[in-house]
């Protein structure tokens, strides 16, 4: 029996360690300081920074010396002919045997003595090898000067994008860690209302069986009850996806053994600031208006771009190498000659005439110009709106919190006093059924809010971008 037990321990041991090491409990602000190093949204956001940067030195170094080296072997496999007049030479042994040297005796059908002749004459050898080494340098393009800044705006657009990404997931994660919260203190509000219920049911049955009470109440008393399991049992399945949309959110497995330290009602108190509601409403510092303003500065550098493609571009390049000729492929011997050679030159590219497509890219990049400056002027309207409708949902939701808890101490208060009423034979089993589903609506309106104190000051504090002035 002991030796049983003790072998179900040694398997079941290392499971029970892997548990343990999957537990991982989260203050709201440690949550969201482990999402902004580990959710997958939030890293992504940041290669992309870094691949910007590259990007960066990427069209810096078009514009600074290039090298490049280059080596070419060649092997006629059949060497190409050339044909000399042979009106050229004189008519002597020594221009039959060059030929000869190069044919066979069957292929030398020439006239040397036919002013029309053709004597057929190889050049060169066989193999050749070279070896070059080539700097070049850009002198002038504007559109390279463009590219600089244009890189430059793609590094700010990305860090924008970072920030952005960043405000969103802080806000994914306030959201989640509430919707666990809420979660839990839901369970644990309907089952303190399942015991209640189970308790005066099983009261309320004993005074039935003694015939001093009608039926029919303790059938109200029986579809309470059920409704209140109905909602716990689907209560409980909204805390398990909470819960895996919480994991999710923070980037780590869905099915981690996470423990929120945070409780609901701390947490609405401490997001309870009157003077947020005073904050400077300056659009020009959120990062919505930042990101629109990087799209109007993009736009301008494209102009600028087709506009530079009118102008010259100027380069120079320094070319130095050595060659190698051989009928064999002696190439590697120390007795192989080589010749070295080198050459300056300078090139200008000056654009004279494209048939109007020049002239019509710029157009289209005005045109664009014109546009992005017009969505930077709604996107500031619509920021000046939404911090507005932001601010007055924050003030809404304190104020509706207030209003919420007294509305529940008020339905704790009437639903004891009909129980009371109840069991003593005054009020009737509709009356204690009212007072109970008015308690258990405040409960729920409760809950909520004071999660909406919580995700509404959330909003409000994407939308200033007031997280990241800290």
């Amino acid at each position: 029996m002991y030796k049983k037990i003790i072998i179900t321990l040694v398997v079941l041991l290392p499971f029970l360690g892997l548990s343990q090491e999957n537990t991982q409990s989260f203050s709201l602000q440690e949550a969201i300081d482990f999402a902004l190093q580990n959710n997958r949204t939030s890293k992504n956001a940041e290669r992309d920074i870094e691949a910007a940067k590259q990007r960066k030195w990427e069209t810096t170094a078009t514009g600074l010396p290039q090298i490049n080296g280059k080596i070419e072997y060649q092997n006629w496999l059949k060497q190409q002919v050339s044909l000399l007049p042979a009106a050229a030479f004189d008519n002597t042994q020594s221009v039959i045997d060059v030929v000869n040297d190069y044919f066979d005796a069957n292929q030398t059908n020439f006239d040397v003595n036919s002013p029309d002749g053709f004597i057929p004459v190889r050049f060169g050898t066989k193999q050749t090898m070279n070896a070059s080494v080539t700097v070049s340098q850009l002198i002038f393009d504007g559109s390279y000067l463009v590219g600089l800044q244009s890189a430059k705006v793609y590094l700010e657009i990305s860090e924008n994008a970072k920030v952005k990404t960043d405000l969103e997931v802080r806000k994914a994660v306030i959201n989640a860690y509430g919707n666990v919260l809420l979660a839990e203190e839901s369970v644990q509000i309907l089952q303190r209302n399942k015991e209640v219920l189970q308790k005066n049911l099983n009261d309320l049955t004993k005074i039935y069986e003694n015939g001093l009470e009608e039926e029919e109440s303790v059938e109200q008393l029986q579809i309470t009850l059920s409704s209140v399991e109905s909602s716990l049992k689907n209560t409980e399945r909204l805390k398990t996806l909470a819960y895996q949309m919480f994991n999710i959110t923070l980037g780590i497995d869905l099915n981690n053994n996470s423990v929120l330290t945070d409780n609901l009602e701390t947490l609405t108190q401490e997001n309870i600031s009157l003077t947020l509601l005073e904050a400077d409403a300056n659009v020009e510092n959120t990062i919505d208006y930042q990101i629109a303003k990087n799209d109007k500065v993009s736009k301008e550098l494209l102009l600028k771009l087709e506009k530079s493609k009118a102008l010259p571009s100027l380069s120079a390049f320094v070319n130095a190498g050595y060659s190698g000729n051989a009928d064999n492929f002696d190439f590697l011997k120390k007795e192989q000659q080589w010749f070295g050679s080198s050459l300056l030159g300078v090139s200008m590219n000056i654009p004279i005439f494209s048939s109007l497509g020049r002239s019509a890219s710029t157009q289209r990049a005005k045109i664009n110009l014109e546009k992005a400056e017009d969505d930077l002027l709604e996107t500031q309207q619509k920021l000046q709106l939404q911090i507005s409708s932001a601010k007055s949902n924050y003030q809404f939701a304190i104020e509706d919190y207030d209003n919420k808890k007294q509305n529940l101490k008020l339905a704790e208060r009437i639903e004891a006093k009909n129980q009371t009423k109840f069991f003593e034979g005054i009020a009737s089993s509709f009356d204690l059924r009212q007072a109970q589903t008015q308690l258990y609506t405040a409960q729920q309106e409760f809950l909520q809010a004071m999660l909406d104190v919580i995700t509404k000051k959330a909003e409000l504090e994407t939308i200033l971008n007031s997280i990241n002035k800290q």
